[in-house]
């Protein structure tokens, strides 16, 4: 299949989704990780995907192209990718989506629409260096942490409301 051919508005997109792979791919070589055909897979299907990810549609897409795939390890896969902060989960909508800053550790907040689902890291260090610093002043050890906030995003609004 032809570059050209494929959706040219998405080139964007698929650039970036492709620097992600690339970013993640040599992280785990930097940091002796494997990353598995299973878990380079999942990760691809992140990355191609323009809004957060849920579990049971990650699995519908590898069974589409595997003809099996087992939960388990599909959950497996987030778990390893998760840990190793390639991935954030949204708990809140319960998705998955790929993370801006794979070689580095920190807080993101997400600004996440109801009406479309889709989500913005918003990538400022000025919100993680305060979130860091109230915790600390309380003697709180955050973990790996996720702000989500949620509301409808402009585009959403602007369909909804005449400008």
């Amino acid at each position: 299949m032809s570059h050209a051919s494929r959706h040219s508005h998405h080139h964007e997109h698929e650039h970036d989704a492709n620097a992600f792979v690339g970013a993640v791919s040599s992280a785990c070589e930097l940091r002796g990780l494997r990353l598995t055909p299973l878990r380079l897979r999942v990760l691809e299907l992140i990355a191609a995907e323009e809004k957060p990810v849920k579990a049971y549609d990650l699995l519908d897409r590898l069974k589409d192209e595997h003809g099996s795939a087992a939960p388990p390890t599909v959950y497996r896969a987030l778990d390893f990718l998760l840990e190793n902060r390639f991935i954030h989960k949204l708990e809140s909508i319960n998705a998955y989506v790929g993370c801006h800053h794979p070689n580095e550790a920190h807080q993101v907040p997400f600004l996440i629409c109801d009406v479309c689902s889709g989500a913005v890291e918003v990538c400022d260090e000025r919100v993680s260096r305060l979130l860091s610093e109230q915790a600390k002043e309380r003697g709180f050890r955050p973990r790996a942490q996720t702000l989500e906030v949620h509301g409808i995003c402009a585009a959403c609004r602007a369909a909804v409301v005449p400008a």
